[in-house]
C-alpha cells in the first residue's frame, strides 16, 4: 500500500493524481521536468514553520522561469491540512509542486514523518565535492534540478555532495545550504546558490554567536575548516565531519555548531504556526 498521498489543487477543489508513489522520493519519477516545488514537514500534528517564506520563494521561484503564478495560500493551508487528517498520519513531509504548463494543478504530495535518524546530529556526516555538477538556474528551486540531483550517484557512506564553481568555492549541498567555520567567522555563499528558508534562521541567530561572513569557502582551505553543517528545512543543522577524506576538527561536530543548533532549536520552537485556519 502506498504510504505517500498525492492530490492535485485545482480551481475546482482536490483531485487524486492519476498515480501512485510509495514516497516523496519514489514520486518524483511522476513529476514534471519543467516547473518548480518547495519541500517541508510539519510538527506536533499540524504545526508548520515559516509556510509563508516557503510559497514566497516557490511564487519566486515561478517568476524566474517564467510561471505565472499568484498561490491562494487560503485554499492551499487549508487543501493539506485536509489531506493529513484523511490520512490518518502524525506529523508529514510535504512537498508542493507548480508545473510550468499547468501552474493551476498544483501537485501537493505528503508522506509520514518522524524527523531524520539521531546519529546524524550526535556523529556529523561525511561529504565530498562535486567538481562536474552544475544547477542551471541556483537561485529557483526548481523540479529540473531535482531530477537532476537524483541521477547523481555518490559513494557508500556520504551523507551529500557539495557543489564548487570553476575556481573552487563551495557553493551548496545538493539540497542544502553549506556553511564552513573558517577564521572564526561563519562562511557561506552569498551568491549562486538557493536562498534556504532554514538559512533565513540561520542568519537571524548567528550573529550573536560569531561573524557571519557571506563568502564561500573554498575548497584549498577544507583542512583548515575547524566545523562545518549543512542546513535544510527538515534537517535543520546537520554538522559536517569529514569533506572528501579530510577530517574537519576532531571529527566529531564541534561547539560553536551546536551552539547554532541550539539556537535555532529554541528559535523553531518559539515561531511555530498552527496550519489550521492560520
Amino acid at each position: 500500500m502506498s504510504s505517500c498521498v498525492i492530490n492535485f489543487l485545482t480551481p475546482d477543489g482536490l483531485q487524486p493524481a492519476p498515480y501512485h508513489a510509495n514516497s516523496l522520493a519514489d514520486a518524483v519519477q511522476y513529476e514534471p521536468h519543467d516547473g518548480v516545488y518547495t519541500l517541508a514537514n510539519t510538527f506536533n500534528h499540524g504545526q508548520v514553520l515559516k509556510l509563508d517564506a516557503h510559497l514566497d520563494r516557490l511564487e519566486d521561484s515561478a517568476r524566474r522561469i517564467n510561471i505565472p503564478l499568484k498561490l491562494n495560500r487560503t485554499a492551499l493551508r487549508e487543501a493539506l491540512w485536509h489531506m493529513i487528517l484523511q490520512s490518518g498520519y502524525d506529523d508529514v513531509r510535504y512537498r508542493i509542486t507548480v508545473p510550468h504548463d499547468t501552474p493551476d494543478r498544483i501537485i501537493l504530495s505528503i508522506e509520514p514523518f518522524s524527523g531524520h535518524p539521531a546519529e546524524i546530529y550526535k556523529n556529523g556526516v561525511r561529504a565530498i565535492t562535486l567538481p562536474n555538477v552544475a544547477r542551471g538556474n541556483p537561485v529557483a528551486k526548481t523540479t529540473a534540478w531535482m531530477h537532476d540531483r537524483d541521477s547523481v550517484p555518490l559513494p557508500p557512506g556520504i551523507f551529500t555532495g557539495l557543489l564548487i564553481n570553476d575556481d573552487g568555492n563551495i557553493l551548496e549541498g545538493t539540497s542544502s545550504n553549506f556553511y564552513a567555520i573558517l577564521n572564526g567567522e561563519l562562511r557561506t555563499a552569498g551568491a549562486g546558490v538557493l536562498p534556504g528558508i532554514a538559512q533565513q534562521i540561520i542568519f537571524e541567530i548567528a550573529p550573536s554567536i560569531l561573524p557571519v561572513k557571506r563568502e564561500a569557502a573554498n575548497v584549498i582551505d577544507i583542512p583548515l575548516f575547524t566545523e562545518a553543517f549543512i542546513s535544510g528545512s527538515s534537517r535543520g543543522i546537520v554538522p559536517v565531519v569529514e569533506i572528501d577524506g579530510i577530517t574537519l576538527g576532531d571529527g566529531h561536530p564541534g561547539p560553536l555548531t551546536q551552539k547554532l543548533s541550539a539556537a535555532y532549536a529554541a528559535w523553531m520552537q518559539s515561531h511555530l504556526e498552527t496550519l489550521e485556519n492560520s
